[in-house]
């Protein structure tokens, strides 16, 4: 089993920032794409930012030149450094990931509980 340990959500005034940490443990031989999606009030989930094993990133429009992700493959990490922030951020942020589990042994999805960031216009 897979686990995904988010960090760093709470309450920031518009115009702020704010970094999300996510770090994956478990039974992990190796991981593709990390990243992370959010929900907001009354939305469908929506892809924030991803990035792969090899660093190749993918943002969503919203938050295209604000959010910026990394990624430590050493410590199975994954960090969205959030800047310029708006009220319309407001959401439960998810941690992604595609995790192949053992060797020879299919990739599956694996998600985080969530963390709530609340943007305070």
């Amino acid at each position: 089993q897979v686990q995904l340990a988010e960090s760093g959500g709470g309450l920031v005034q518009a115009g702020g920032s704010r970094t999300l940490s996510c770090a994956a443990s478990g039974s992990i031989f190796n991981i593709y794409d990390m990243g992370w999606y959010r929900q907001g009030p009354g939305k469908q989930r929506e892809l924030v930012a991803e990035v792969t094993s090899s660093g190749g990133t993918n943002y969503g429009d919203a938050v295209k030149g604000r959010f910026t992700i990394s990624r430590d493959n050493f410590k199975d990490t994954v960090t969205l450094q959030m800047n310029s922030l708006k009220a319309e951020d407001t959401a439960v942020y998810y941690c992604h990931a595609v995790v192949e589990p053992g060797r020879g042994i299919s990739a599956y999805d694996f998600w985080g509980q969530g963390t709530q960031v609340t943007v305070a216009s």
